[in-house]
């Protein structure tokens, strides 16, 4: 497929794979390939040792995503059989991004513009997200006689608080970028043409970090949320144990010891 007509454009730059959706003329809406390249994008952040972290964004200034492309899936309730088990077949082979509890990379949401439905709910899936100051964000999913089953209904309770979440979820209103600021829903706002300057400042703090220690520090977080204090603070962790042995966790102290900036291998 031409690159210019893939669903899902990906670079490598150095540690960061940069992940884009690339459906500008439907707002960068997901379609089932859309959905399948994202998840092939996906496994290669976390499948890559040398990859340490990701950068999700869409084409464009206008939209990160609209959400599920809805004249696609109106235009498979009367599709052909074939073309119905095709796309079955391309779902089973997909595990989208609001699926991956245990992803175990740093992903960055770089809001070029508005974020609605699964658009949201892919953002809401990141750990860090970065909004243009334009942007406008919702779940506008029961207007459409649908709810936001990619796990919407269940982050945004968490991540802004339940009866502020209800105001949104029930009425499908949006949400400025700098309302989803004060909530605390985003990280950072800023203007258009100052988001590839901000978000690269988010990069560039995590690389500073030890890779290994980076992702034990989010498996503790995530894992330890649904924990009661005592126990998330007593509990082992995986990742947390990987980084107790590496070579990574020699290298800070001294580095430190020495005044000099750490030589990180993730390992």
């Amino acid at each position: 497929m031409d690159g210019a007509l893939q669903p899902v454009l990906t670079e490598r730059r150095g540690h960061v794979l940069y992940i884009r959706i690339n459906r500008p003329e439907v707002r960068n809406a997901l379609d089932p390939l859309t959905y399948h390249q994202l998840s092939l994008a996906c496994d290669e952040l976390e499948a890559d040792p040398d990859l340490w972290l990701g950068v999700l964004t869409g084409e464009g200034e206008q939209a990160f995503s609209a959400g599920r492309d809805l004249k696609q899936l109106a235009a498979m309730a009367v599709a052909p059989q074939a073309d119905v088990e095709a796309e079955a077949a391309l779902w089973q082979r997909t595990t989208r991004l609001t699926d991956r509890f245990t992803f175990s990379k740093p992903l960055i949401a770089r809001l070029n513009g508005s974020a609605y439905g699964g658009g949201l709910e892919l953002a809401l899936a990141c750990d860090i997200i970065v909004a243009a100051e334009h942007a406008q964000l919702s779940l506008p999913e029961p207007r459409r006689g649908l709810i936001a089953t990619a796990g919407g209904v269940h982050r945004l309770p968490r991540q802004i608080g339940l009866k502020t979440a209800m105001g949104y979820l029930l009425t499908g209103r949006a949400m400025s970028a700098e309302r989803g600021y004060q909530l605390g829903l985003i990280n950072e706002v800023v203007p258009a043409h100052l988001l590839d300057e901000a978000v690269e400042q988010w990069v560039a703090d995590i690389l500073r970090c030890a890779p290994l220690a980076v992702r034990a520090t989010k498996a503790c977080a995530m894992q330890g949320l649904d924990l009661p204090l005592a126990e998330a603070v007593s509990q082992r962790y995986e990742a947390e144990e990987r980084r107790k042995v590496s070579a990574d966790s020699l290298e800070g102290p001294r580095a430190f010891a020495e005044k000099r900036q750490p030589h990180w291998r993730g390992c």
